[in-house]
């Protein structure tokens, strides 16, 4: 799949979710923890976040908060990553770093607005910390597909957890379309890691 065809089902998903659930579902999230897996293999991924901090914890009432809280920390850590990249020497990952700049703002807003229709919460989220993506060097661009596949793997387990805990009609749509644009994606990133590094994943989540 090109970059060109990339940006095509960006767009195409992207149109087919409508305004009330629009999530600009662009990639990347907060990634925490370098380490000689992180820059060279796939396999860093199980140990660089913590998956206890990605439990949304009782199917309460404010289960659907956490939710919304979590997906914008999700959005908020694609931008501050995607603008560590956007130095690289591939136009493939600076065309994507541009879709992530243009549609992670709005999905930000939708969410607050949900944040404070529902709850009446207007506080302001915390940015996430992000992965250091070191210099532009020969291995950049694999250090922020590595850290795109781990955030796609992680996004998978919040929408599939908040599906078993969640009844809001809204909340359970949303993360059908997180998750189809996730899974989606980590083909196209595992394609490209392949091909320019030829990494493959030995134990694939998804």
């Amino acid at each position: 799949m090109s970059s060109n065809d990339f940006n095509h089902f960006h767009e195409k998903t992207m149109k087919n979710i409508s305004l009330s659930l629009a999530v600009a579902l662009s990639i990347v999230m907060a990634v925490i923890g370098i380490g000689t897996g992180y820059w060279l293999t796939p396999q860093y991924s199980l140990s660089m976040y913590d998956k206890n901090s990605m439990d949304l914890g009782q199917a309460d009432k404010w289960v659907d908060l956490r939710y919304l809280d979590g997906m914008i920390a999700h959005h908020r850590g694609a931008i501050l990553l995607a603008e560590k990249a956007s130095i690289s020497q591939r136009t493939e990952i600076r065309n994507l770093c541009k879709e992530i700049l243009k549609n992670e703002p709005v999905a930000i807003a939708e969410l607050y607005q949900w944040k404070k229709e529902w709850y009446g919460d207007r506080r302001k989220v915390r940015d996430p910390q992000v992965a250091n993506l070191g210099s532009s060097d020969s291995k950049l661009d694999l250090r922020f597909l590595n850290a795109l596949i781990a955030h796609h793997e992680n996004g998978v387990r919040m929408t599939r957890e908040i599906r078993l805990k969640s009844s809001r009609s809204e909340v359970l749509d949303n993360a059908d379309a997180v998750e189809l644009f996730l899974k989606g994606g980590l083909g196209m990133l595992r394609e490209w890691r392949k091909e320019w590094y030829n990494v493959i994943d030995t134990n694939p989540y998804l």
